[in-house]
């Protein structure tokens, strides 16, 4: 507990430079979409992964290391019809993510998997209006796609933030997920987090090892919705 906390505590200022110096404007996200492997050309199903750089594979050699990609291959190999589209930005916050959702609606969505937070509660948004904004995501999906498939990635907040933050954050995610009867990650960097030789240099996000171990979190509850 003692080096999760200390992790965060010196690491967090880094990260919100690291993620903002890498944040992507919406034309680069067409092209990272166009250059998502698919599982099948010929599918009509879709699995979209809608988040920040967790998702978008921040500081990996290769995007295709995080855990979506992970994912894309496992789905690949079981030969089952979908394919995975990656709309992961880093340097996301909840609000960002509500703004740019509609314009990846315009493709069809089986499958939303939503991944946003982390960079909230870096920054100490309130937690209302973190609340507010994925319920604003997961009311937009559906009243797009009425029979899609949702699955909320939780989160968690370094200890740093105040023990009054981080429970009332921390409770957000399973919160929204019995709201609005979806699929829950309880956390998403369950074994993970905070164990330097899974983490990059940053201490937060994970190396294409840990990468590997978030993808199995994710697909422990995906599995079950496909």
């Amino acid at each position: 507990m003692y080096k999760f906390k200390l992790t965060f505590l010196l690491l967090t200022t880094l990260i919100l430079t690291a993620c903002n110096q890498n944040k992507k404007p919406a034309a680069d996200e067409n092209a990272k979409s166009d250059t998502t492997a698919q599982s099948d050309a010929g599918t009509s199903k879709t699995v979209l992964f809608f988040g920040d750089s967790l998702t978008a594979g921040y500081g990996l050699d290769d995007p295709s290391e995080a855990f979506p990609g992970v994912i894309k291959d496992k789905i690949d190999s079981l030969k089952l019809p979908y394919k995975v589209v990656n709309a992961g930005l880093s340097g996301e916050t909840t609000a960002g993510g509500n703004a740019r959702l509609d314009w990846l609606l315009k493709q069809k969505v089986d499958i939303f998997i939503l991944e946003l937070g982390a960079n909230d509660g870096l920054r100490g948004i309130p937690v209302s209006e973190t609340s507010k904004n994925l319920q604003s995501i997961i009311d937009k999906v559906k009243a797009k796609y009425p029979k899609v498939k949702i699955v909320l990635l939780g989160m968690q907040v370094p200890p740093n933030m105040g023990a009054d933050y981080v429970n009332k954050f921390k409770t957000v995610y399973p919160d929204l997920a019995a709201k609005n009867h979806t699929q829950l990650v309880p956390f998403l960097l369950q074994g993970v987090g905070g164990i330097p030789a899974l983490n990059q240099a940053d201490g937060i996000h994970p190396t294409a090892e840990g990468a590997k171990i978030v993808a199995n979190n994710v697909w422990n509850v995906l599995k079950g919705v496909l």
